[in-house]
């Protein structure tokens, strides 16, 4: 849970420096942003699929 919160994060991040009206490579950082964005779509899926509630270190 917490790998797909830090992809929500890392998501709005990357939202927050397209937007900015300082933003170089911008066409890059769309790539990276739909890249993040299906990062984000197979975090989701995991932990939506996943049957276990226990972390894997306990």
């Amino acid at each position: 849970m917490n790998k797909t919160l830090l992809t929500i994060l890392m998501l709005a991040l990357l939202l927050l420096f397209i937007i900015s009206p300082f933003a170089a490579l911008a066409s890059l950082m769309l790539v990276i942003l739909v890249s993040a964005f299906f990062s984000l779509l197979g975090n989701l899926f995991q932990a939506i699929i996943a049957s276990d509630t226990k972390p894997k270190g306990s």
